[in-house]
């Protein structure tokens, strides 16, 4: 039999891990599973200066991966897996990656709004025929193809990486002058990227599927580039929750509807942070709904009439 976990957390950004303390901290037998360290919106941010104990700056990278060390510190257990569905309707929930499946009694959804509406010419139209958001999920099917990758984030540079271990030619391109990794990433190295800074994508272009894009320069000089598929990972401002289903109650906007102890309309499955903030995207907001996520998620498995407030010492 499986290993049952009393809490699975998704997502890995400040209310995932905050939940995940939490949890620990109450002996609750805890997964994080997390697409990316680099891939949310905090990681995104290059100094925080209003999280509340901060006596200076920090990058957003760094304030994660202080979280994410007290996490583990507490015993939580992590990993690094692209969700790509799940099963929340039964007493034991089920949470599915590309690498397995894992079980859970409880659930927090902590994914963050940083998925995309299309907006590139085409992206819509050809998404799931050579428009993809996931090179872990798709590469296979561009297998000696020639690819291209929308972004310069370091979770951008690492699929394209993972893309050249199927694709002949893999295209990185980005309106920025740089991309946000160290100049001796082995991606500089890597003879199947060709790296395209300072160009802006116009459209993707095909009939049944992706057989191109139109690039154009700086200077407003437009390039046309043969390819199969193209990995978008540009940021956006949606919630991420095309993994879920229909099971799960959305507003018209997409984010996730709770209650005020982040709780959804599944009993034992909870959502926090940016996922079910339509509103207010704080740290200190996720961090707190993560937190109450996790006092609710202990409360509904050991049966509470009432959050415990104090779990010190």
């Amino acid at each position: 039999m499986s290993e049952i976990y009393d809490l699975i957390i998704i997502g890995g950004g400040p209310a995932g891990l905050t939940a995940g303390i939490y949890s620990a901290r109450a002996n609750l037998k805890t997964l994080i599973i997390n697409k990316s360290k680099t891939a949310g919106a905090l990681a995104y941010a290059s100094l925080i200066e209003n999280y509340p104990g901060l006596e200076k700056p920090l990058p957003g990278k760094e304030l994660l991966k202080i979280m994410l060390n007290q996490a583990l510190s507490f015993g939580v257990q992590y990993k690094e897996e692209q969700v790509v569905g799940v099963n929340l309707i039964s007493e034991t929930k089920e949470v599915i990656t590309m690498q397995g499946s894992y079980s859970g009694k409880t659930v927090i959804i902590a994914t963050g709004a940083m998925g995309r509406k299309p907006t590139i010419p085409g992206e819509g139209e050809f998404l799931g025929r050579g428009v993809s958001y996931c090179a872990v999920c798709d590469a296979p099917f561009f297998r000696g193809k020639n690819v291209a990758v929308l972004g310069d984030s370091e979770e951008a540079v690492k699929e394209a990486n993972y893309l050249t271990e199927f694709a002949e030619k893999v295209y990185l391109i980005t309106p920025s002058s740089r991309l946000k990794v160290e100049g001796d990433h082995p991606l500089y190295s890597n003879k199947k990227i060709e790296i395209m800074l300072s160009y802006s994508i116009k459209t993707i272009n095909g009939q049944d599927f992706v057989t191109g894009i139109t690039v154009k320069d700086k200077e407003g000089v437009e390039k046309d580039i043969e390819i199969s598929g193209v990995f978008v990972y540009m940021a956006g401002f949606q919630p991420v929750t095309d993994f879920l289903g229909e099971a799960i109650k959305v507003d018209e906007r997409g984010f996730i509807v709770v209650d005020n102890f982040m709780q959804t309309n599944i009993p034992g499955v909870f959502a926090a942070g940016d996922v079910a903030s339509p509103y207010a995207r704080q740290v200190v907001i996720a961090c707190a709904q993560g937190a109450i996520a996790a006092l609710s998620a202990e409360k509904y498995l050991r049966g509470r009439k009432q959050i415990k407030s104090d779990w010190h010492g």
